[in-house]
This record gives structure tokens, C-alpha cells and sequence, in this order.
């Protein structure tokens, strides 16, 4: 136990030494020397296109990936420079990662107003249109998942080892994903993002160890849990925030039923594990490699034969180390180290702990749909609908698919 909290502890130590002070990207960042993405385009050769023609392809090119953030594009002697770029600072550093290594490209600097000579050249040809927001943005989610909580939705499967209450030998499987509907963009004096969407997920387990087989089958599915959720997001330059009311409810499956009678026959041992709630989650950005999370939740609602009581308090960390692009397959993979802890008042504030360890890969680094595998590793209680109070331990290799 102690050496998990020196570990958590020399991750926040680690934290002094990323990117320094809140302030403007002033010229390209060294960390984004291993993203460079040039290589994805069909254009092999710019060196000879004009400035117009330059900048008009690159304008192109991140109207396409990222259209929602109006980013202006001035290219002069073959050097870029760059106008309008998200307060969402990983989702800026994307974009310099997106063009830095583009062929025929001299330098890229990020810059904060045009010039009027720049105003003026820029007249002569199309300037990208300013709205005040997008509906359905396609680029990404605004407040990243957080990739050690085994209630984010996502889509996953694992296999399961040592669980007590699901089976020593046993395969989750999830389903889960964030629709955004709209997304307001440069709000107030600020110049934060503002997005609303709908979240929804399910969970369930399949059990292999000693099934009592009443109804057939190699397998029994024990229970089934639905989520579905409103986040509100809000991101402004290293900061995130997540307000979320949802609602989750936990099944019992048709073959832990039949298998075991008992739980039709007692209408006591038969509950409806079903609630309502609010969490607001606060996420820091301190590099493209590390990130710390946590914030309060409530139980605005319980159902009273489950009754629960009503706070709750999550936070955790993630860590990437070690990326590089993988120039055959045109991806950006990374090792990555996660932890996510809960203090339920109903646990009366024990913790529960998941650890997950695994490779990353994606399109561009920070943003994006990603794959990962993993191996993780659980000690708490569960969290698998009627069984919430048991306490369990157990390990898990997976893949997962998401944000």
C-alpha cells in the first residue's frame, strides 16, 4: 500500500518538470518533434508551390481535421504562421503537430492577431468564416476520457482473473461512447469551449468458473449495468471541467438466475440497484504526458431497495512516456500508466484502486479515437450493479477502442 502512494507521489513531483507557465506557444515546441505528421499527405514535394498556394492547402488541411476552431493560416516565404488556435492546449499542440513537418515548410510559429499587412494580402483571397459555434463537432471530445475508471464508457473487452463475486475466470465486455451535439466556441473574455453532448455505456460480465449449469451452457451472464449521461464540458488552455448528471442501473443475467433460484424465489436477496447522479470532474493538462484529475459526485436519487448513501469523491492520474511515430503504419504510439481511485461514503470512504498499464496508438497524439492494450489491476469493492458493497481483487488483460 505505501509503495502505491511514494508511486502517485513521484508522479506529482514529476509534474514540476512539464511544460512552464500558462502563456502563449511562442515558437514550436521540442516535445513535438516526434508527432510530425507530413508524412500522411500525397504531397511529396512543396518546395517550389507559391505562398498562396501553400497556405491555401494547409488552410485545407486543418479545416477538414479541425473546422469547429476557425484557425487562420498566413504563409510567407514558405514559413507558417499560425492565428486562432484553441485555449484547449493539447488540442493547439495537435494542430502545430499536424503541419510542422509538411514539406516545403520553413518554420511554424503561433502567433496571437494578424498585422495589417496581413489583413490586407489576405483580402485577396478566402478568409475563414468566424461562428460562434458547431453542431455535432467531429474533431474530439473536449474533456479526454479518463482511460482507469471502469464505470467511462468505452468499448473494451477484458479477461478477467481472481474476482470472487463474477468468477475467478471471467471476460468483461463494455460498449460505450460520447455523442456531442453542439459546441460553442471562444466564449466569453476568456476564449473557452463549451460543449454539451449525451453518454451512454454498458457493462457486462460472463462468468467460466464453476458454473452450476441449470440452464446449459459453458457460461452464465451475471449481471448487466447501463449508463446513460448529459456532460457538459469546458476547456480553456491546460484546464478541463466535466459536469455530468446521469443515470445507472445494474441487471442481474438470465443465467445467474436460473443457476441460482434463490434470487427469484427471496425478494429480499433480489434488488434493483438503480440511481441517479452528479459528478463534476476537474482535469489539469500539465504536459502532453501527464495529466491529474478529481472532483466530487452525489446521489441525487437511490432506489430503495438499494439504497445508497449519497457522496462520493474520484481522482487519478495519467501518464504517457516514450512516444514515437511509427512511419509504416503512419500511427502515433505511446506506453501509458494509469490510476484511478474512488472514496464512496457508502464504503464508509474506503478506497476503491484501479491501476491499468498498457500501449496506446492513434492518428495524432493527445486527440483522437484511440486503441489500447492493456493489463489493469482492481482492489475495492465492485462495481458491478447488486454486488456494489462486495469487496473484490482481481487482474485483467484487455483492448479497448475510444477516446
Amino acid at each position: 500500500m505505501i509503495s502505491r502512494w511514494l508511486l502517485l507521489s513521484s508522479l506529482c513531483v514529476m509534474s514540476l518538470y512539464g511544460e512552464d507557465g500558462e502563456g502563449e506557444i511562442a515558437r514550436i515546441d521540442p516535445e513535438l518533434s516526434v508527432i510530425k505528421r507530413g508524412d500522411t499527405l500525397p504531397v511529396d514535394n512543396f518546395e517550389h508551390a507559391t505562398d498562396p498556394y501553400l497556405e491555401g492547402y494547409i488552410q485545407a488541411l486543418i479545416d477538414v481535421n479541425y473546422y469547429e476552431f476557425n484557425v487562420i493560416v498566413v504563409v510567407k516565404d514558405h514559413h507558417v504562421s499560425l492565428y486562432n488556435l484553441p485555449n484547449n492546449d493539447l488540442i493547439a499542440k495537435s494542430i502545430v503537430a499536424y503541419i510542422q513537418d509538411l514539406p516545403g515548410v520553413l518554420s511554424v510559429e503561433v502567433k496571437n492577431e494578424l498585422t495589417p499587412q496581413e489583413i490586407l494580402d489576405r483580402k485577396k483571397y478566402t478568409e475563414a468564416p468566424r461562428v460562434s459555434g458547431v453542431w455535432f463537432p467531429q474533431s474530439t471530445v473536449l474533456f479526454l476520457p479518463l482511460i482507469a475508471d471502469p464505470r467511462e464508457p468505452v468499448y473494451s473487452a477484458n479477461y478477467r482473473v481472481g474476482d470472487r463475486v463474477m468468477g475467478r475466470k471471467s471476460i468483461a465486455v463494455s460498449m460505450g461512447d460520447d455523442f456531442p451535439f453542439f459546441r460553442w466556441i471562444n466564449v466569453g473574455s476568456a476564449g473557452a469551449d463549451i460543449q454539451i453532448g449525451i453518454t451512454a455505456g454498458v457493462w457486462a460480465v460472463f462468468n467460466f468458473s464453476h458454473v452450476p449449469r441449470r440452464g446449459g451452457g459453458d457460461c452464465e451472464l451475471m449481471n448487466t449495468d447501463y449508463l446513460v449521461g448529459i456532460p457538459m464540458s469546458y476547456a480553456l488552455k491546460k484546464w478541463t471541467f466535466r459536469l455530468r448528471p446521469y443515470h445507472i442501473s445494474g441487471h442481474l443475467g438470465d443465467e445467474f438466475l436460473v443457476d441460482h433460484p434463490k434470487f427469484c424465489r427471496n425478494r429480499h436477496k433480489r434488488k434493483n440497484p438503480s440511481f441517479e447522479a452528479l459528478d463534476w470532474i476537474n482535469s489539469y493538462q500539465f504536459s502532453s504526458g501527464l495529466r491529474i484529475y478529481g472532483g466530487p459526485g452525489v446521489v441525487m436519487h437511490s432506489d430503495k431497495s438499494f439504497h445508497l448513501d449519497p457522496l462520493y469523491v474520484m481522482w487519478g492520474t495519467e501518464i504517457r512516456l516514450f512516444g514515437q511515430k511509427h512511419h509504416y503504419h503512419r500511427l502515433y504510439g505511446t506506453p501509458f500508466f494509469a490510476a484511478h481511485m474512488e472514496n464512496w461514503q457508502q464504503h464508509d470512504w474506503d478506497i476503491d484502486m484501479t491501476f491499468k498499464l498498457g500501449y496506446e496508438l492513434s492518428k495524432l497524439q493527445g486527440v483522437g479515437r484511440k486503441m489500447r492494450l492493456y493489463v489493469q489491476y482492481h482492489e475495492g469493492f465492485s462495481y458491478e450493479g447488486q454486488f456494489f458493497n462486495k469487496r473484490v481483487q482481481y487482474g485483467e488483460v484487455g483492448f479497448s477502442w475510444g477516446f
